[in-house]
């Protein structure tokens, strides 16, 4: 058995994960005779999510043997490591939806909603001098240009919704291979969502495409000023204060017009 607490935080995942199954059976369904498990979907996601948050497990034989270990109470129908990684694998777009349906139920009160934050970082699965073996169906060969390095591996992007004076929230969460440009995930998942103002980094300039995203869908993209080449140190420094003026004075500005709006 586990003590007090944790049988508390394990039943709170497994009544969370009922509470939205009606939706997620529909990105897990069965169409064979096994449609009805005696070990649950339910189940599985609960022992998952529960060793990773609770216990920082990060990996799958970890989870399984703690199971085994201290759970068989909760969970007596529990099988093999095998068979509960095949389960797991059946269920990449139940935890792919919960993720979702999670971000919109649990938006803060003080998200901005047509402020936009765009960036991606790099999950690197090995060094770039060397052939990548991990996941090679969704990996590949890519540069980080923040550590200036080549690697294999794949990018996380994130569309985060601004909040006042705290870190942006998370409304949209995208995995792609190292490969994959910045600018082509914004065009193809982002650039289409009406009346929002996004803030990028330089490798979201794209002229021609923010006139496009502006009269089309009234959107815009604020990115910074790229620095010409050989520039002195000054002068950037420069750029940027005044950049940095120039986006505050934007957004208090956007503040007080919809204030008045309002009243």
């Amino acid at each position: 058995m586990i003590i007090k607490d944790k049988d508390f935080n394990l039943i709170k995942i497994y009544d969370l994960i009922c509470y939205y199954f009606d939706e997620l059976r529909y990105y897990c369904e069965r169409f064979s005779n096994n449609n009805s498990p005696c070990f649950t979907d339910q189940e599985v996601m609960t022992i998952y999510l529960f060793g990773v948050q609770y216990q920082e497990y990060t990996k799958i034989n970890q989870i399984h043997k703690f199971a085994c270990d201290y759970l068989s109470d909760w969970f007596p129908n529990l099988g093999s490591y095998q068979a509960f990684c095949n389960r797991l694998n059946r269920l990449g777009g139940a935890f792919t939806r919960l993720s979702e349906l999670l971000l919109e139920d649990t938006q803060p009160n003080d998200c901005i909603i047509d402020q936009c934050l765009l960036d991606s970082m790099p999950i690197i699965t090995c060094s770039g001098k060397r052939k990548g073996k991990v996941a090679n169906e969704v990996t590949n060969k890519g540069y980080c240009s923040t550590k200036g390095v080549y690697y294999y591996g794949m990018k996380l992007h994130m569309l985060g919704i601004r909040r006042q004076d705290a870190l942006p929230f998370p409304e949209q969460v995208l995995f792609t291979p190292a490969s994959v440009n910045d600018i082509v995930v914004y065009k193809e998942r982002w650039s289409e969502m009406r009346n929002r103002t996004f803030f990028g980094d330089k490798i979201y300039m794209h002229n021609e495409f923010k006139q496009h995203v502006k009269n089309q869908y009234n959107s815009e993209m604020l990115t910074p000023i790229k620095a010409v080449k050989g520039m002195p140190l000054i002068i950037k420094q420069r750029i940027k204060a005044a950049m940095i003026c120039i986006i505050e004075l934007y957004l208090k500005l956007d503040n007080l017009l919809k204030q008045c709006s309002l009243g």
